[in-house]
This record gives C-alpha cells, structure tokens and sequence, in this order.
C-alpha cells in the first residue's frame, strides 16, 4: 500500500514579513500531482495545517481546494496540531464524502480507518494533538489515568486506539502530532514542552508499523522499538533561518507484507534560497559574497565593534532581499545563538515586542521598525544613544 505523508503546512505563515501563502499553493499542487501519478492509496496529514487557530480566509479557501481535489483521487486522513484550531479544522467533517477522514477532538479516539491491499488491511489510527488537560477533562479519561505530561497523554491515546496492544501480525499506522524524545528542533516550531513535559517517548508507538508524525520542522526518523518506524515528514517550506540548509520534502511510504518496505523523499521547490551571513561589515559587503546571495532570503549579522552608520541601508543595498538584519558585537556573547534579538540591547525585551508585534498585526517587526525600537530600548536602558 502506497502512502503519502504530509504535515505542518502553516497555511498563512509569513517570514519575517514576507507572504508565504503562493509558494505554498505550488507545493499543494506539486502534492497532488504527486497523489495522481504516484497512485497514492492514502494522503496522511499529520497536523499544523494552518499557522493560527483562526485562519486567513485565503489560507482557508487554498486548504479547501486542495482537500477536494485530493478527495477525487485517494483517501485523505487529516489530524489537528497545537497550531490548528481542532473544532474549525474539523467542522463539517462528517458532511464530507467518505473519502476523508478528520480527527480533531479526544472523542475521535479510538476510531481507525482501514483500507485494504493484496496482503489484508492496513488499518489507521489518528491521535490528533492532544493537551494534557484537555484529554484529563474528556469523560472517556479518568483522571487518575491521565496525568499532566504529554507521555502519559499519548499513551492513552495510544492504549485507546489499541486497546489490546501489540501488533498481533496487523499492520498499523499511527498519524500523531507530538514532540517525540530525540527528536531535532528548528526555531520555528511552537514549543509544547516545559521541563521536559512535552517529550513523549518512542516506545509508546509499539503497536504500529508506520508512525507518521507532525510538529518538528525537520524530516528524520527517530529511533524506535524494533519494526516501528516513527518518522516526521517536516515541514514544506523553510520557516525560520535555523532551517536554511535543511532540504524540504514530503513522503512516499510504501506498505509491504510486514511493514514498512521504502520511503521515499518527494523534494519541495523553495522560493527564495536562505543565507545567513555574519561578520564585519566590510566583509559582507564585499562584491565576492553579496553577489553570491544577492537573491537570497538573508539573515546578516554585523559584528562590528562599534555600528557602523547606515547599517541598514548598507546591508539592503548589498542584499535586498535581506529579512533580518543586526547589530551584534563579536565581543558580546548573545545568550540565544540564531535568534533575531542584537546584543547592543537586552534580547528578551526586543523578543517580547516583536512577538507582541507579531500576535497583533500578524506579521513581522521591519528592518526599519527593528532599528527603532532597538534605539529606543538603546536609550531607555543606557546601553546606548538613540540615533536620530
């Protein structure tokens, strides 16, 4: 049987400010073109479909569109992430045509979906993304059964999907949306852990033959119990300059006998190449390196001691696509290696407004905001002068 798995979409996420919503139309064409000429038995999409629990109407309107086409061709099993919205990802799923199946809520548990090839059925399980709590609060969990961690939330889920446990010579695949323990994080993922409470352990996911995962950004496996393969897809897109040398894809997973027999890795067309460049000013402006990334998505990071005047203006002129530009010192050490915070002011206060920014306007602070609010934070805190 021939699956196709898929997750953390983020439709309607930008970058820094830049709409990313076309390219992610031509990956969901790219996806189901692939479904038609892959004969594809069943598309799994493993949760993040959209960025924020109330989506764009565009982002709504490309998802819908994608759903019915890829309804014409395959079965289609769709699960929530700690992004989505669970009752609006899955209103009207049961008006849908059988093809396409949702599960969203911690009453979806439980419920499988089975689909049939030359060696018997495969049955799927969906786990939508669960909080602790949530799941402690449904009348179907005691308490007492459902402790506060992630861990223990996905056990249940698991022992509820698989009562009896074991495989029992049945090929299972499990579609979940968690953070697995060893598992490798980029910078656009939306922690879900505290303390460790987020981490769920592989071995949970015993009974199956294909655990199909969403929430980490990056494609990897993760190691697991013997004749398990617990996989994440990653995310279509780059989303934050952490992943700019990772390769984007999604997944062709072929189903035997017994298991899982091959994975293939569909790449992913991206808009724009990444760079994240630092060093003194002089440096990134040399004409060797600006013209290497001149078209580049570019993170640029200036290390002179002290900042250079038209800071700004000298890195967009040299790179115009540049999205984060910042004034870090090379004898300041920054206590977040990656981030978009410069060291000449107090990190945390810039994050806090730029994700204060973000929540409310939707989109990214500018290059020109950026600057501002660094001089003022500059003058405030007597770490520098404002510029004027």
């Amino acid at each position: 049987m021939r699956l196709l798995h898929t997750a953390d979409w983020h439709l309607g996420r930008t970058l820094h400010g830049v709409d990313l919503l076309e390219a992610q139309l031509a990956f969901m064409a790219n996806l189901v073109e692939t479904v038609e000429s892959q004969a594809v038995d069943c598309v799994l999409i493993a949760g993040d479909v959209f960025d924020r629990p109330i989506p764009r109407v565009e982002a709504v309107r490309a998802y819908e569109r994608t759903l019915e086409q890829l309804a014409e061709l395959t079965q289609v099993i769709v699960i929530s992430g700690n992004h989505d919205s669970a009752v609006r990802l899955g209103f009207a799923g049961g008006l849908l045509r059988p093809g396409v199946h949702f599960a969203t809520q911690p009453e979806d548990l439980g419920g499988s979906v089975e689909l049939t090839d030359e060696h018997g059925p495969v049955i799927f399980h969906p786990i939508p993304y669960l909080e602790p709590d949530r799941l402690r609060a449904d009348p179907a969990s005691p308490v007492d059964s459902a402790p506060r961690t992630h861990a223990a939330a996905m056990a249940t889920a698991v022992g509820r999907s698989v009562p009896h446990g074991g495989r029992n010579g049945v090929r299972r695949v499990a579609v979940a949306h968690a953070f697995v323990a060893g598992g490798s994080v980029s910078e656009s993922e939306r922690d879900i852990q505290v303390g460790g409470l987020g981490d769920v352990p592989a071995d949970v996911f015993g009974p199956f033959c294909y655990v199909a995962l969403g929430h980490l950004h990056r494609c990897q496996q993760v190691g697991a119990p013997d004749g398990t393969v617990v996989q994440y897809s990653g995310s279509p897109l780059r989303y934050s300059f952490s992943e700019t040398n990772d390769s984007k894809s999604f997944l062709i997973v072929d189903i035997g006998a017994t298991g899982v027999d091959t994975i293939t890795r569909i790449p992913v067309d991206q808009p724009r190449e990444m760079a994240t460049i630092t060093g003194p000013l002089n440096e990134i402006l040399s004409p060797a390196l600006a013209a290497a990334h001149r078209d580049a998505w570019a993170q640029v990071t200036v290390t002179d001691e002290v900042r250079p005047d038209r800071l700004y203006d000298q890195v967009k002129q040299a790179y115009p696509h540049s999205l984060v530009i910042r004034h870090q010192p090379s004898t300041v050490a920054d206590s977040r290696p990656g981030t978009d915070a410069p060291a000449d002011v107090p990190s945390s206060e810039l994050s806090t407004i730029g994700r204060f920014i973000a929540e409310t306007t939707g989109t990214e602070m500018t290059g020109v905001e950026r600057e501002l609010i660094e001089d003022v934070l500059a003058a405030v805190t007597g770490t520098g002068e404002a510029s004027t």
